[in-house]
């Protein structure tokens, strides 16, 4: 009887450690988490069982009105006034500053407003008139998007890194390099000591050519971040092209190499909280890390080796367009302000200027290579492995009128960024369970069946969201029977806990068993145990007000589809 159980025991690690490959979840994370994993073959059960007692209906397929416009950023991106103002001006001749948070936020990520709110006090006049400067806290990726689309631009910019400058060159904005410093940081792959002294072993030295050729040769678990919204992402992204050809980084020889590479990477975070997390876990060997975050997270210090790699992160200061004299001259003036001796010691003391002899071995890079390169890693980033997607939408009563709006506005402009080699499929519910749209192909007839599905949409009934959760899984188990080399994923959009059907206990063994991401997007509400369920298998969970839904909800889309 013991052997037998060892043995059942051992087929379950077995099972969990091939799972890894395909869905970048480790038997350690999974363990540590519950006892409520169960066998393949129990978990298939349950599933049935726990099916047959959900009213499920199908809907009769309606075909909606495609929009066949390409995705405009700048159309879902929310009021400027969602992004908070971290440091007021104080005279009427001011400069708007978009800043990147890890400069403009609390406690060690708040250096810049220390500096900028000493300028305001400080008494500068320019032409005989007071100046004063605005921080507006906003994270790169996205600050370039407002700038880019024109849906509002600020006077200056200092985004992480130059790479998101050259970007906003190649869009026609103008921007003017005030200086390539405020202050210094550095990009880098930060790697459990284990797996580092390892590869130190087998290639002598690690650099980044050593790491991506150990990604590609499935010899190292590293994570990193959406190279559309992070500065660190799309260093790495560029930095780990040039490593396949410098010389040319969309070229057959590029591009060929990514694909190898791309293949063997298990995880990519859309923030660096998720890939935290998901390091936390035990799941990576290495993730991508800015110095500055490295250096103050003690957690990581001791275990954990930090190689640099790409461009410096040394906050370079833009101003933008056709700024009047006055506004110019507030911009340089606080460029060199805050270049004094006591300002960049506070800033070593909150772990930025370390590093100090780190050089760039990345060629400067175009902003138009830059844009390809991302349009390239979002149609190879999931290589020869398409999606089958279940989106499950909350219906119930509370969702009536904006939140309800809003849900069906993000999932049509959404919908924009999903790739037609993925398969996708639509559930919503309420007290009871609908499928509106079974899984298939994304070409243009499942899009428009998509579209009408969303359109379709009432509100009636309670919130049933773990019934609505199992039915998703029932048809994806069904559809990888047919389609076994689909990676699965569920999007659940909701807006509050769950009052009727089943819960979380009852299925949370399913999820872990079945290794299926959930992410989850919660309207105006604090759904902990849908957060839970994310946490699961390390998906990304979205607590978004209706304001700024729409372009949240577009950035995971473009990320994971």
């Amino acid at each position: 009887m013991r052997k037998g159980k060892t043995l059942f025991i051992l087929g379950i690690i077995a099972a969990s450690v091939f799972a890894l490959v395909y869905f970048g979840i480790t038997l350690t994370s999974n363990l540590g988490k519950s006892k409520t994993e169960i066998s393949a073959e129990d978990a298939d059960k349950r599933l049935n069982r726990i099916y047959k007692d959900i009213n499920v209906t199908s809907a009769e397929p309606v075909k909606g009105q495609i929009d066949l416009d390409p995705a405009s950023i700048g159309d879902s991106l929310p009021d400027i006034s969602k992004f908070p103002i971290s440091v007021e001006s104080t005279t009427d001749s001011y400069v708007e500053i978009f800043s990147s948070t890890e400069k403009s936020g609390t406690g060690n990520d708040g250096w810049l407003n220390e500096v900028a709110a000493d300028f305001n006090a400080a008494g500068i006049t320019i032409d005989g008139k007071p100046a004063s400067v605005k921080i507006r806290n906003i994270a790169s990726g996205t600050a370039a998007d407002y700038i880019r689309s024109g849906k509002y631009v600020p006077d200056a910019f200092t985004p992480s890194n130059e790479l998101w400058g050259e970007m906003v060159k190649a869009s026609g904005v103008q921007a003017e390099l005030v200086t390539k410093r405020l202050t210094g940081n550095v990009a880098g792959v930060v790697m459990s000591k284990q797996k580092y002294d390892q590869l130190v072993d087998k290639y002598g030295s690690i650099n980044v050519k050593t790491i991506t050729d150990s990604i590609a040769g499935n010899e190292l678990a590293m994570g990193y971040t959406d190279p559309f919204a992070s500065s660190t992402g799309l260093n790495f992204l560029v930095t780990a092209l040039s490593t396949f050809d410098s010389t040319d980084l969309l070229g057959a020889k590029a591009v060929q190499g990514f694909e190898k590479f791309q293949a063997n990477v298990p995880f990519i975070a859309s923030t660096t909280l998720q890939m935290r997390e998901a390091a936390k876990s035990g799941m990576l060997d290495a993730f991508v890390l800015e110095y500055q975050t490295f250096v103050n997270a003690k957690d990581l210090t001791s275990g954990y080796v930090f190689t640099p790699f790409g461009v410096r992160h040394d906050s370079p200061l833009y101003a933008l367009g056709q700024l009047p004299p006055e506004k110019l001259a507030i911009i340089k003036k606080f460029g060199e302000f805050v270049q004094q001796d006591k300002y960049q010691k506070t800033a070593a003391d909150k772990g930025f200027n370390g590093l100090k002899d780190y050089v760039s071995e990345l060629a400067p890079v175009d902003g138009s290579i830059l844009s390809s390169a991302q349009k390239l890693w979002k149609e190879k980033k999931n290589g020869s492995k398409p999606i089958a997607a279940v989106f499950v939408a909350d219906v119930s009563g509370s969702m009536a009128g904006e939140p309800l709006n809003r849900l069906k506005e993000s999932l049509l402009k959404g919908q924009k960024f999903l790739g037609k080699d993925n398969s996708i499929g639509f559930v919503s519910y309420s007290s009871d369970v609908t499928i509106n749209l079974p899984i298939g192909k994304y070409d243009t007839n499942q899009q428009s069946m998509f579209v009408g599905a969303i359109n379709s949409l009432q509100p009636v009934g309670g919130t049933a969201t773990f019934d609505g959760l199992v039915v998703a899984m029932k048809m994806l188990k069904d559809e990888l029977a047919v389609n076994p080399d689909m990676k699965p994923l569920i999007f659940v959009l909701s807006d509050g806990e769950t009052n009727e059907g089943h819960s979380l206990d009852d299925i949370r063994g399913l999820i872990e068993t079945y290794k299926i991401p959930v992410y989850t997007i919660g309207y105006n509400a604090n759904i902990k145990a849908l957060e839970s369920i994310s946490s699961i298998n390390e998906a990304a969970n979205i607590n978004a007000d209706t304001e700024d839904v729409v372009y949240k909800i577009g950035n995971l889309l473009n990320v994971q589809m």
